[in-house]
């Protein structure tokens, strides 16, 4: 990056907090696990995002820490039953988990089935809030249209999870200034964006924040932060 100072003027870090530091790959390995939480204890990242299996390593490997143990439910396609989420969701809170991000329905959003997205969203965050939880739902925006981004923000703005989040990372595409805005926009601030999926510069990392994200999902998060780190230090 050149020129002037980014918008962005937060310490390193207050940067850091930022990320959900990541690895939800089908092939990670304990050792892989005991890596990514021993760089999110140093860097002071908010989170590790895993899947729900790793919930209880990470947490043990986390100990005496102040870093959130995050579990993705039903991921990354969000194809299943409500009660097959539940339970995975009820059982990753058992393990641990801090925070939960979930794949919601995206082919009943797609329908226009409004009924069931409002309905998987208000059981999934009722469980979170019973237990003093995070929750964020995975959007998926890449397979969505605006309309479709903004009747789910619509949704969120309703039912209240911590945070609405744009990407698996999984799918055709990530996260997009254009999507955050727009889920922003929607939410205000009664909800909380996320971005995640192909957030790996620091140039669009700021821009994401910039247009409203508060939360940053990257497998990436090490880099961003020291380029932030050098950035500043210009």
């Amino acid at each position: 990056m050149e020129g002037t100072k980014p918008k962005c003027e937060l310490t390193v870090a207050q940067f850091a907090k930022l990320f959900d530091h990541t690895n939800l790959k089908a092939y990670a390995t304990d050792e892989d696990f005991q890596k990514l939480c021993r760089e999110a204890a140093d860097y002071g990242f908010r989170m590790v995002a895993i899947n729900s299996c790793q919930t209880k390593l990470c947490k043990e490997y986390l100990k005496g820490t102040d870093v959130h143990v995050g579990a993705a439910i039903s991921f990354p396609l969000g194809q299943t039953t409500l009660p097959v989420k539940l339970a995975e969701t009820v059982d990753a809170i058992e393990n641990g988990a801090d925070e939960i991000d979930y794949v919601l329905h995206v082919g009943k959003l797609k329908m226009g089935d409004t009924d069931y997205i409002r309905e998987e969203m208000r059981a999934i965050v009722d469980v979170c809030r019973k237990h003093g939880v995070i929750s964020k739902v995975i959007f998926e925006n890449c397979y969505l249209t605006k309309e479709e981004i903004k009747t789910a923000a619509l949704i969120a703005k309703e039912v209240r999870p911590d945070f609405i989040k744009t990407s698996t990372g999984f799918g055709t595409g990530g996260a997009t200034v254009e999507d955050v805005q727009l889920m922003k926009e929607t939410v205000g601030d009664l909800v909380k964006v996320k971005a995640a999926g192909g957030v790996r510069d620091l140039e669009t990392c700021l821009a994401m924040v910039e247009a409203g994200a508060e939360r940053i999902g990257s497998s990436s998060s090490v880099a961003l932060t020291e380029a932030y780190q050098a950035y500043i230090n210009k």
